[in-house]
C-alpha cells in the first residue's frame, strides 16, 4: 500500500544509526514478519510507542505492508495516559524499543528490535484497500476521551503526492525533521514526504535551546536542503544560533501556530533563502493545505496563501459557501480525514456537505489567496465587539522588548469577557505594564487593549509548538490570586 523505494535513506544526527534504502527495506520486511507471528493483520490496531528514530519507520511501514492500522503516540505520555489510549482503541498489540512500556493492561508488547521471525516474509497484504484506516494522530484527550483523528492509505499517499508536487524533489532531497513524529507535521509532511519521495531524511528531534543553538552548523553538516518547524522554535534560533553557511538550505517551512511578518523576514536573513513558506495545515487534511512563500508574497500577518490542491470556502452568514469573502474557512481536500475514532457526533459537526469546517476564521480574495485572522473557538467578546487574540500575539511580538505572548479572554460580569495577555519580555527590556499599554494604544484599537497583564518567565506550549489558551489563563490568573 504505501512502500519505500529508489535510494530513500535516513540519518540520525548525534550518533545515532544511519540506515540507507537497502537496509530500511529490510527490516520493514523482518519486522513485518514480526507483526505477522503476533497475529497482525489487515484491520489490526497497534500503537507504535517509540521516538524519532529510523526504526519507527521500519515498523509504521511493516504495519501497513500487512494493511493494519497504526496509533502514533508521544512516548512521553505517562502509564496512565498510554493505557488510555491502548483502551480507547481496543488495540491489538502496542509496538515498541524494549524496556520503554511494561505491562500496559489490555495489549500485547511487542519489540521488534529484539526478534528476529522464525518464517518466511509477508509481502501480501491480504486485500488491503486504499480506504482501509491507515494511521490515527491524537490532538487531544490523552487523559480523557481521547481525540483520534483518522486517515486512510488514501488520503496519506494523496498529502505526499501533493507535498512532492509542490515543494519538489530538489528542495527535498536533504530534508532536516527536529519535530516529533506522532503529529501531522512532524511525520507526514517533515518525514513521509522525503522518505516517499526517494530523498534522504535526517533525524535530529528536539526543539529545545541545545538542538536550536546547534542548528545552523547541523545544516551545514548534512548540506541540509529543506526544513520545516514552528515559530516558537524559530524564536530560540534567532537567539542562540549562528546562521549556516554552506548555502545548501533551499526552502523552509513554518507551521502549526501564527507566523508573524517580522519574524518571517528574520527567518529569511537567517536561512539566506528567500524560499520560506508560511505554512497552513491541519491534522484533519494531514498536514499542509495551502502555503505561501516570500518568493511569491511579501510578508504579512495571517498570509497563508493558495490551496495545495482541492478547494477553499468561506461560510457565510446564511449558511452558504462562498468562493471569497470572510467568515469561517472551509476546506476540500483529497488528503482529508476518515473522521474522528470513536467519536461520529463529534465528526459530523465538522464534515459537513463535502466540506470540512475549520473553525479558523479568515478571509479569501477573488484570486483563492486566503488569510487567516483567528480561531472561531478563541474568540473574546467584549461587550459585543469579536476581537482574535491571535492579532494581539502578532502585534506584540512587534515590540522590540517583547519575545512571546498569549492574549485571552478573561470572564467579566459587565462586559462579558474583557482581554487578558501574558507576556514574556527580554531580560534586557525595562518596560513596564503601562509602557506596554500605551505602546498598543497607538496601533490597535481601544477595545481590543489588553485589560489585564501578566508578565511571566515563560509560555508553555505543546510538543506541537501550539498554546493552549484555557491553560495559560489559568496558570496567570492562579498566580494573581
Amino acid at each position: 500500500m504505501i512502500e519505500i523505494r529508489g535510494s530513500c535513506s535516513i540519518a540520525a544526527a548525534d550518533g545515532g544509526e544511519d540506515w540507507n534504502g537497502d537496509r530500511l527495506r529490510s527490516e520493514i520486511s523482518r519486522r513485518a514478519a514480526v507483526l505477522r507471528e503476533n497475529s497482525i493483520e489487515r484491520g489490526d490496531r497497534i500503537l507504535l510507542h517509540r521516538g524519532s528514530e529510523p526504526a519507527f519507520f521500519a515498523d509504521l511501514l511493516a504495519a501497513w505492508r500487512l494493511g493494519a492500522c497504526v496509533a502514533c503516540t508521544n512516548p512521553g505520555l505517562s502509564r496512565e495516559e498510554l493505557a488510555n489510549v491502548v483502551e480507547f482503541i481496543s488495540a491489538s498489540v502496542i509496538v515498541a524499543r524494549k524496556g520503554t512500556v511494561d505491562g500496559i493492561h489490555g495489549a500485547r508488547e511487542v519489540y521488534p528490535d529484539e526478534h528476529s521471525p522464525a518464517g518466511g516474509l509477508p509481502v501480501d497484504p491480504g486485500g488491503a484497500s486504499l480506504d482501509d484506516p491507515a494511521l490515527i494522530l491524537f490532538t487531544s484527550g490523552t487523559t480523557g476521551t481521547p481525540k483520534g483523528v483518522v486517515h486512510s492509505f488514501r488520503s496519506l499517499l494523496a498529502r505526499v503526492a501533493l507535498n512532492r508536487a509542490y515543494i519538489g524533489d530538489d528542495a527535498l532531497a536533504e530534508t532536516l525533521c527536529v519535530l516529533p513524529t506522532h503529529f501531522g507535521h512532524g511525520l507526514i509532511g517533515n518525514c513521509l514526504t522525503p522518505l516517499l519521495s526517494g530523498q534522504r531524511l535526517v533525524l535530529a528531534p528536539g526543539t529545545d535551546i541545545g538542538r536550536a543553538a546547534a542548528l545552523g552548523g547541523l545544516i551545514d553538516r548534512y548540506g541540509i536542503t529543506f526544513m520545516s518547524s514552528v515559530p516558537a522554535f524559530w524564536r530560540v534560533v534567532l537567539k542562540v544560533a549562528a546562521p549556516p553557511k554552506a548555502g545548501t538550505l533551499r526552502r523552509v517551512h513554518v507551521g502549526s501556530a501564527p507566523l508573524s511578518a517580522e519574524l518571517w523576514k528574520r527567518i529569511i536573513e537567517w536561512a539566506g533563502t528567500k524560499d520560506v513558506v508560511n505554512m497552513y495545515g491541519i491534522t484533519e487534511t494531514a498536514n499542509w493545505l495551502a502555503g505561501s512563500s516570500a518568493l511569491e508574497f511579501t510578508p504579512e500577518d495571517g498570509l497563508v496563501g493558495r490551496m495545495w490542491g482541492g478547494a477553499i470556502g468561506v461560510l457565510g452568514d446564511n449558511g452558504q459557501v462562498r468562493s471569497e469573502g470572510e467568515g469561517e474557512l472551509l476546506v476540500q481536500s483529497p488528503s482529508l480525514m476518515q473522521g474522528y475514532y470513536m467519536l461520529p457526533d463529534l465528526t459530523e459537526t465538522v464534515l459537513r456537505n463535502g466540506w470540512f469546517h475549520t473553525g479558523d476564521v479568515g478571509r479569501v480574495d477573488a484570486s483563492g489567496v486566503a488569510r487567516l485572522t483567528g480561531r472561531r473557538k478563541h474568540e473574546i467578546n467584549r461587550a459585543g465587539i469579536k476581537i482574535h487574540p491571535e492579532d494581539i500575539d502578532l502585534l506584540l511580538e512587534r515590540h522590540p522588548g517583547v519575545l512571546e505572548s498569549c492574549a485571552f479572554g478573561i470572564p467579566d460580569e459587565i462586559s462579558g469577557e474583557i482581554v487578558g495577555v501574558a507576556v514574556r519580555l527580554d531580560a534586557a527590556c525595562s518596560d513596564t505594564v503601562e509602557s506596554l499599554r500605551g505602546w498598543c494604544r497607538e496601533r490597535v484599537r481601544r477595545e481590543a487593549v489588553p485589560e489585564r497583564w501578566f508578565l511571566v518567565n515563560e509560555i508553555p506550549r505543546t510538543d506541537r509548538g501550539k498554546i493552549n489558551r484555557e491553560a495559560v489563563m489559568r496558570r496567570c490568573l492562579e498566580g494573581a490570586a
